[in-house]
């Protein structure tokens, strides 16, 4: 009985002891990581002045582009009368991609048209997005910013960090 009596005390004591270290521990990780408010100003920031780069880019190009509100930057320059691209079609396409100090990064030239299936993934989101806009025989330039290319770590090869990229693209085939 009396064993009994002192685990009942003794139990919950222990238990207790137990939560509060772990609070304790929580706290401290939490005082250690960055709060979201400042992850998203940051973000914010970092959007707007890659805004500003690409509005820069493309004024002094003098091109006449269009945008979208996921931030893709788009113009159709030669317009094509083949079979739209939609989703679930295999698209083939002629490509350059470049860095906004035009430096080539990719192109077809050297690696071979692109194909891929529309609507899949497997390529850039902003570009998956900007093909969607277009049929077969048009040519078109997108600019995507880091979020729909190749985002904080880039390609790890030939695409740094957070970097804008440009597409000039020629749709060759749809199937």
């Amino acid at each position: 009985m009396r064993m009994k009596f002192k685990m009942t005390y003794f139990l919950p004591v222990i238990l207790l002891f137990l939560i509060a270290c772990g609070r304790q521990e929580h706290q401290q990780q939490k005082n250690n990581t960055p709060s979201e408010n400042v992850l998203m100003e940051t973000n914010r920031y970092l959007a707007e002045k890659d805004g500003e780069r690409i509005t820069s880019y493309i004024q002094r190009h003098g091109w006449n582009m269009q945008h979208t509100g996921t931030g893709l930057w788009y113009e159709i320059y030669v317009h094509g009368t083949g079979t739209p691209v939609t989703q679930g079609r295999q698209v083939t396409l002629d490509y350059t991609l470049s860095l906004l100090d035009g430096t080539v990064c990719y192109s077809s030239e050297t690696a071979g048209p692109k194909s891929f299936t529309a609507g899949r993934g497997g390529v850039e989101a902003g570009l998956e997005q900007g093909v969607l806009m277009l049929r077969e025989g048009d040519r078109a330039r997108f600019i995507l910013p880091p979020w729909l290319a190749y985002g904080v770590p880039g390609d790890r090869n030939k695409i740094p960090p957070r970097s804008v990229i440009v597409y000039d693209v020629k749709i060759l085939s749809v199937k």
